[in-house]
């Protein structure tokens, strides 16, 4: 008599059934937590201008520093109008990033001449094309710029960009900052779709920039500083701008590095694998 076996129900893989990471994968993601976790601004505006950016902080004057948050948010809500509402519409074509370094340097060499009205000017225009810069990366890695969630990834950028001594490692690392930011950008992109970039009626869009702002402001005030040195010229200005962006350029190729292997492996993976990397150093 034959025994009739029942063979367990196939059950759905598992993530970890998938095909581990490809080799270069693996290295481009080892790459990006590299970066993202000693992002090194701080360091590379020191070196060039030969002062630690603390010994510059400190000579700002007070009454500079408290508005430099707000021009920051402000700077950021006139990029996302002037850039992110015209991202869909652009051409495909890729735009030399030396055009937007240059530009960026352009404007820098103002940056500190003026005091904080300078940078009231300034700001606005560099983190402009800042995001149009950061947006062509994102199109490099495949991002559909025409997904509201992929147009604030773009602004997200600037919340990634680097830590103040002041900061918790356990509330700052990449992951994190994006876990913090994640309610208000899904909430954002809702409004967004629905409403395109009208700001009235859109809490969740003013706590996101807010939140980016907050962070993006600790790199501004210290490239402030050091262009504000009285000894820092248009030339030495412009510098200061052209590793501004260089930074948040490679912030981007980093960011999105990450999310193009999320789209792949799935996000948890990636994320377990980038913790696992963080814990080796």
């Amino acid at each position: 008599m034959n025994e009739i076996i029942a063979l367990p129900a196939e059950q759905p893989p598992v993530q970890w059934q998938r095909a581990p990471l490809a080799a270069s994968d693996y290295q481009q993601l080892a790459e990006a937590v590299r970066f993202l976790e000693n992002p090194g601004l701080a360091a590379r505006l020191s070196n060039y201008i030969g002062m630690p950016v603390e010994k510059a902080l400190a000579n700002l004057p007070e009454d500079w520093v408290k508005p430099i948050t707000r021009l920051t948010r402000e700077a950021l809500n006139r990029s996302l109008d002037a850039a992110l509402l015209t991202l869909s519409a652009q051409s495909t074509r890729r735009v030399p990033k030396r055009s937007h370094k240059f530009l960026v340097g352009l404007s820098g060499a103002v940056g500190g001449s003026f005091g904080i009205a300078s940078l009231a000017v300034e700001l606005p225009i560099s983190a402009t094309l800042m995001l149009r810069a950061i947006a062509a990366t994102a199109r490099e890695h495949g991002e559909d710029l025409q997904d509201p969630r992929a147009k604030l990834a773009c602004l997200e950028v600037f919340a990634l960009g680097g830590k103040s001594r002041a900061d918790d490692a356990a509330d700052t690392g990449y992951y994190a900052v994006r876990a913090f930011l994640s309610k208000s950008l899904e909430e954002s992109a809702k409004h967004l779709l629905r409403k395109g970039l009208a700001k009235e009626g859109a809490p969740a869009l003013v706590r996101f920039l807010n939140a980016v702002a907050q962070r993006f402001s600790i790199q501004v005030t210290q490239k402030f500083a050091m262009q504000a040195i009285p000894a820092v010229g248009a030339v030495s200005g412009a510098t200061v701008n052209l590793i501004f962006i260089d930074h948040f350029q490679k912030t981007a190729h980093a960011h999105f590095t990450i999310r193009r292997l999320e789209r792949i492996y799935g996000r948890d993976r990636i994320q377990q694998t980038y913790e696992g990397l963080c814990s080796v150093g």
